[in-house]
């Protein structure tokens, strides 16, 4: 997508074709381990054999794999044939295979097993919102040859970004309804699922603090000093988002709350919830929430982490010391909650 936009509109920047290929081997390698785990799951009944060919052939994950596998090798082929540098029409090309890629990954999802093509087109555009966004970031942040023409690249990135993150959320939500019930968000606490949950929407408050930063306080700070870098607050929202990135893979690994009083029967008590809540928990627990002194001590402590890192923007202190301030904040406002269960 950068490189279909003119050179005069965004910063330098050059991924090397060993970069490229390695990233596409990866989509054909590493999709293969959910379809791994479910044939490790089954084959003891029918043998590893036929469960091979059960899966790959009879099970969407199986038979998306395939096709992953497919795309990804003919990706793999055109960028070794096909040099995006030279010309930025190849470009155009592998962002079609690449798109053929998200929506694949959209049909295999978990929302279109349960809802075919709402699910599909729900989770094609969450992922597709979030690789334009998230995906232009890393390339400016981690691949630059120079940081010119940032001003006139904000002009146009910041309201793409800004949509790409509505429909993130909005389809994010979307998503998150069709595991579990807005009323029951809280209740799912007490499980794995729930805290990993948690945790990725904790994580989002200092992304949208980044995203300030680096659209309205760099812009100020370039046009009063053409030679100021702003990659390092960049890679620091990089941090983040990664950290978010984390979060969602542990949900992956997670049984998904459908009914919380069945799932606390098969994938038990989450460990962080059991160290937090000394009550017991039975499968008719209600998790309520109220206000106590420690819980507001420690809501304060995170918006003060806040603004602190706020404050090492402005007094040019090293990206990374915000960062941190960031994590501690995250992690107030998370003990907050806890703190606050009744």
């Amino acid at each position: 997508m950068l490189q279909l936009i003119p050179s005069t509109h965004r910063p330098g920047f050059s991924v090397q074709k060993g970069v490229l290929m390695t990233a596409t081997a990866g989509i054909a390698i590493f999709s293969f381990f959910p379809v791994l785990q479910t044939i490790l799951y089954l084959y003891e009944d029918i043998g590893l054999l036929s469960t091979l060919q059960s899966v790959l052939l009879g099970f969407t994950i199986g038979k998306a794999w395939i096709v992953t596998y497919l795309v990804s090798n003919v990706l793999f082929i055109y960028i070794i044939w096909f040099d995006y540098r030279k010309r930025p029409i190849n470009s155009l090309v592998g962002l079609i295979l690449t798109f053929i890629l998200i929506l694949i990954l959209g049909w295999s999802s978990h929302a279109a097993s349960i809802d075919d093509w709402k699910g599909f087109l729900i989770h094609s555009a969450h992922f597709t919102a979030i690789s334009v966004w998230v995906g232009i970031l890393i390339v400016v942040s981690w691949f630059p040859t120079n940081y010119s023409n940032w001003l006139k690249f904000l002009k146009w990135f910041t309201p793409v970004a800004a949509g790409c993150f509505m429909v993130t959320i909005a389809t994010g939500l979307l998503l998150m309804n069709v595991v579990i019930d807005y009323s029951d968000y809280a209740n799912s606490w007490i499980l794995p699922y729930g805290q990993s949950l948690l945790i990725k929407h904790l994580l989002i408050i200092p992304l949208i603090l980044y995203a300030f930063i680096n659209s309205i306080l760099i812009r100020r700070n370039i046009l009063k000093d053409s030679s100021f870098n702003p990659i390092p607050w960049t890679k620091a929202e990089n941090l983040v988002i990664f950290l978010i990135f984390s979060a969602t893979a542990v949900l992956g690994q997670q049984e998904p709350p459908h009914e919380i009083e069945i799932t606390i029967a098969s994938s038990g008590i989450s460990s962080l919830f059991d160290l937090f809540y000394s009550g017991n928990i039975t499968k008719e627990s209600i998790i309520l929430l109220g206000f106590n002194l420690n819980a507001v001590l420690l809501s304060i402590l995170g918006a003060f982490f806040l603004i602190l890192s706020v404050m090492t923007y402005v007094k040019r202190a090293p990206a990374f010391i915000g960062f941190m301030m960031n994590i501690l904040s995250v992690i107030s406002f998370y003990l907050a909650l806890m703190m606050s269960i009744q």
